[in-house]
């Protein structure tokens, strides 16, 4: 930091001093405060999306990978007792099909994913340090006005000796006022414009999420739907009758019933 940034950085902190003792005027700019509270809303949002949407497809990895070791266990677990009973092929179609499932999630899914979700919501986030950059420049104008203004305002309340001082002090409230009532418009205007482009830009990024959810569900759906033809059709109505607990107990009991889980 040069001498000149490091001496209005300390002026700035005096004004702010000066503010919070009520020893100078703090302009309070309502339309500002209520343009910047929905941007930081925006903001927070769009954070918390884009590191939701990261959960998100990190647990859908998750899922599948332990989805496929699940069915690798299983069909190591039947096959081993007997390749040719119904169980064994029932695990063996199952492991197909959570494989192919797998294997179509990240070849058919994560590019899709990261160019349509993951990198809009990136891009995104992105703009908030250069606003937020902008936001932080205004506020030290703001700062440099107000400490212009009560410059003015004392002299204009007792004049000095000094016939150059009040002009000087005009020139510097005028110019301080021109620097920041710049800054202070843009981002009045700009602002506001910067939240109205949210819904046409997250559009085909919410429609293409919702697609890639349904293509995954109905993938899945048809290629789990071929394992059930390995079970009898009586399975799922022993299951809504609540048969199949019963059937589970009865194998627990039979297993309590061994000298080696007696205890």
């Amino acid at each position: 930091m040069s001498w000149s940034g490091f001496k209005k950085s300390v002026n700035r902190a005096g004004t702010t001093l000066l503010q919070k003792t009520g020893q100078i005027e703090r302009t309070v700019d309502r339309e500002f405060a209520d343009e910047e509270a929905k941007y930081r809303t925006f903001e927070k949002e769009c954070q918390a999306l884009q590191k939701d949407s990261k959960t998100y497809w990190d647990a859908m990895r998750a899922m599948t990978a332990a989805q496929t070791r699940i069915a690798e266990t299983l069909d190591i677990f039947y096959g081993s007792a007997d390749r040719t009973s119904e169980g064994a092929m029932a695990a063996h179609a199952y492991k197909r099909s959570v494989d192919d499932i797998d294997g179509g999630f990240g070849r058919e899914l994560e590019v899709p994913y990261r160019t349509a979700v993951s990198e809009p919501l990136g891009k995104m986030c992105a703009y908030f340090p250069v606003v937020n950059e902008h936001i932080a420049k205004r506020n030290k104008k703001l700062l440099d006005y107000d400490s212009a203004r009560s410059r003015l305002r004392k002299l204009i309340d007792k004049p000095s000796e000094d016939a150059t001082k009040l002009p000087k002090a005009q020139q510097e409230n005028d110019d301080a006022q021109e620097v920041f009532d710049m800054l202070n418009s843009q981002l009045i205007t700009e602002l506001p414009q910067l939240l109205d482009l949210r819904v046409p830009f997250f559009d085909p990024s919410f429609e293409a999420m919702i697609r890639m959810q349904s293509k995954f569900a109905e993938e899945g759906y048809e290629k789990l739907g071929g394992t059930q033809r390995y079970f009898d059709d009586s399975v799922r109505d022993d299951y809504a009758a609540g048969q199949l607990d019963a059937q589970v107990e009865g194998v627990l009991q039979e297993m309590r019933e061994l000298s080696i889980c007696g205890a």
